[in-house]
């Protein structure tokens, strides 16, 4: 069981690891009052529910946020659930970070009749709250995604519910934000509560093939810098797997008629995926030309976001080859610019 000390260590370790301007004061000042505020309060897993909040702050260090997000996130329960009021936030910590947890809290308040009023209302209530700070919304997120994480201690009906809510709402709300770590982990721990048949099944099967689609991966990674450092190229290359969601949704919610075994499973466009980056948008397209040399493209899976970004500013260039024993997968190709405002 988390024990508070332990969690307070954990982000003030985080906050110095990410050499952000953060005010520190202010920080342990948040923390020393959430503490006080919920005295004897405790989540269903029988831990201190300071540790949630907490927890919420170190996400949100994890994604970059600025200290008043921080500090909002430290008390963004403490509106609702105890007696401090937003009059004490306000004076303690300041206009914005009253905002802040204002925001939070009023999107904790909405009252519902049905659930797909429960949905709209939702919807509509959130994009009102990121019209005034979007900030707002990633507390919100955060919050949500500690919960999904910690979820195991709700009752079964509960599971499903929160599960469902986090598909609908959350998960695409953090894709439309480009924060796509959060939006893939929010689809897989809701997967596993709305179709945990299907999700055991693949989760298996990645796992059975760790070894074989590591050494896939090492093996493209071999030939490709290989080639790219004989093209006397600057470049840094990584690989990633897809996530279990992703894989749920290019199968069944395709209506493949897919086992989840075998060829099929191979089949799935970017199980496998790298992705390259480079300094200049010129050499982005040098790397797709040597990619494209080395391997076949298949048709109408290349994608331009540098020459067409997305509406979130994302670019990046994705093309999805095959290899010569016929298994495809995916590269990404940016610049460190695009990389950073992409992550």
């Amino acid at each position: 069981m988390l024990q508070t000390a332990d969690v307070i260590s954990e982000l003030k370790k985080l906050i110095i690891k990410s050499e952000k301007p953060y005010d520190l004061d202010a920080v342990d000042r948040a923390i020393t009052a959430a503490c006080k505020a919920h005295e004897g309060q405790r989540r269903s897993s029988g831990e201190a529910y300071v540790c949630h909040p907490l927890k919420v702050a170190c996400i949100l260090v994890e994604l970059g946020m600025d200290s008043e997000t921080i500090e909002a996130a430290i008390l963004h329960d403490v509106v609702e659930d105890t007696p401090m009021e937003l009059a004490d936030v306000q004076k303690h910590f300041g206009a914005e970070v009253a905002t802040l947890v204002d925001g939070v809290t009023k999107i904790e308040k909405i009252p519902f009749s049905s659930r797909e009023e429960q949905q709209a209302e939702n919807v509509r209530k959130m994009l009102l709250a990121m019209s005034q700070d979007i900030r707002v919304i990633i507390i919100k997120l955060a919050d949500r995604l500690h919960n999904m994480r910690t979820s195991d201690a709700w009752p079964p009906q509960k599971r499903r519910d929160k599960a469902k809510e986090t598909m609908d709402i959350y998960a695409p709300l953090a894709h439309r934000l480009g924060i796509r770590a959060v939006k893939e982990e929010l689809e897989d721990t809701a997967l596993r509560f709305l179709d945990p048949a299907a999700y055991s099944e693949i989760e298996s099967q990645l796992i059975l093939r760790k070894d074989e689609r590591d050494k896939f991966l090492s093996m493209i990674r071999e030939r490709l810098t290989e080639r790219l450092n004989a093209e006397g190229m600057h470049f840094y290359l990584e690989s990633r797997g897809k996530s279990i969601y992703g894989i749920y949704r290019k199968t069944i919610m395709q209506n493949r008629k897919v086992y989840i075994q075998g060829r099929d499973f191979d089949e799935i466009f970017d199980v496998y995926a790298l992705r390259v980056i480079v300094d200049t948008v010129n050499e982005c397209y040098n790397v797709l030309g040597v990619v494209h040399d080395m391997f076949r493209p298949i048709p109408n899976r290349f994608k331009d976001y540098i020459s067409t970004p997305k509406a979130n500013m994302y670019q990046s260039l994705h093309t999805t080859v095959l290899d010569k024993e016929g298994i495809p997968f995916e590269i990404q190709i940016r610049t460190w610019d695009m990389h950073y405002i992409a992550e």
